[in-house]
């Protein structure tokens, strides 16, 4: 399974293609989102972990951009450290499949939760 991690945090981008490398899925990122747009459009990912808030467009946004190029929205998990405005609710109406919140407890979990919903 082709993997897109979007997140400004590098230690969040690492720990996640460790564990989605070790589960034996191929896993691309990107710092910002600008690079995460280009990255989705040119990849094609089947599941996508996106951050809420970021640098040059933030996830929100990047979902509303492509989906209005057309683009293939896969799965999409949105993630974010701030709860405020988010919840899954929120992540669903934007296009979203599923809202987590950062930090992870067990990033393996968070794994599983992916890859269980690209199956369902």
């Amino acid at each position: 399974m082709k993997v897109l991690v979007i997140d400004d945090e590098s230690l969040v981008r690492r720990s996640l293609r460790r564990a989605l490398e070790k589960s034996g899925h191929r896993v691309f990122e990107a710092e910002d989102g600008q690079c995460g747009l280009e990255q989705w459009l040119e990849c094609a990912p089947d599941l996508i972990f996106l951050d809420v808030l970021m640098p040059r467009m933030s996830g929100p946004d990047l979902l509303k951009c492509v989906m209005k190029k057309g683009g293939n929205l896969g799965k999409v998990i949105l993630m974010s450290a701030f709860t405020g405005e988010y919840d899954l609710e929120k992540a669903k109406s934007l296009g979203a499949n599923m809202f987590i919140l950062k930090p992870f407890a067990d990033i393996f979990s968070i794994v599983q939760l992916g890859e269980e919903l690209t199956r369902g």
